[in-house]
């Protein structure tokens, strides 16, 4: 088997390996994400109140309430819609710089013996030494649209704990958006909407596969190189 028919072996089986990263490489559709921690909550996932009898003629169960509520979400499988707001900004500067310098010098003797010997270049001395350093960081994220997601849980304390996912495909690619994190009954407005900025412990995530994705990222040949490279 001569070298080139090597290389076409081992980059064959290298697609080849690499085809589940790759989903619709060939036509195939890419599946959407499955992750239980964004799964949707159905109304009928809720976990049953036991009846208690306590003598008055109102007896609250899962799923009440108030009239002052309006239309916010307070039960579990109710969908709230959250406004992705996030914007982060940072940066960091820090510069040094040093000098120091010092000479010393003797005059040799003009006369005698000893003026033979020594020049003035011979006994003066001189030295000097600088530093000089600057380091700059940049960083900044921006991230908005809407995604209405359903609550999974109520705690003890009214807290909303809520998650959710949207999938898109659009040409040439798949756009997913996932979050959960934790709400407070009083943030939600009264159109059912509340800030990602006010969700507690979010975990927002914000993914791509397809063409685009794809033609961004190094080939994996390259990758290979950029990981045993020693510059």
């Amino acid at each position: 088997m001569t070298m080139t028919m090597r290389l076409t072996a081992a980059c064959a089986m290298a697609v080849l390996l690499g085809a589940p990263a790759t989903a619709g490489l060939f036509g195939r559709k890419a599946e959407p994400l499955e992750d239980p921690a964004y799964q949707v909550t159905y109304a009928e996932d809720r976990e049953p109140v036991a009846p208690r009898s306590n003598g008055a003629i109102f007896q609250p169960a899962a799923g009440y309430a108030s009239l002052v509520s309006g239309g916010r979400a307070a039960s579990v499988g109710d969908v709230i819609t959250i406004l992705l707001v996030e914007r982060t900004n940072a940066s960091k500067s820090t510069s040094s710089a040093t000098n120091r310098s010092g000479s010393a010098g003797i005059v040799p003797p003009t006369t005698g013996l000893f003026s033979k010997l020594f020049s003035a270049s011979d006994v003066a001395t001189s030295a000097s030494q600088g530093f000089t350093g600057k380091g700059d960081a940049a960083q900044s994220n921006a991230l908005s649209g809407e995604i209405t997601v359903t609550v999974a849980k109520v705690l003890a304390n009214g807290t909303l704990l809520v998650r959710g996912q949207k999938g898109l495909t659009l040409n040439r690619g798949d756009e997913f958006v996932q979050i959960s994190g934790l709400v407070r009954p009083a943030d939600i407005s009264p159109d059912n909407r509340v800030l990602s900025t006010r969700v507690a412990d979010a975990r927002i995530t914000y993914t791509g596969r397809g063409d685009v994705q794809r033609a961004s990222r190094p080939g994996w040949l390259s990758r290979f190189f950029s990981v045993i490279s020693p510059f």
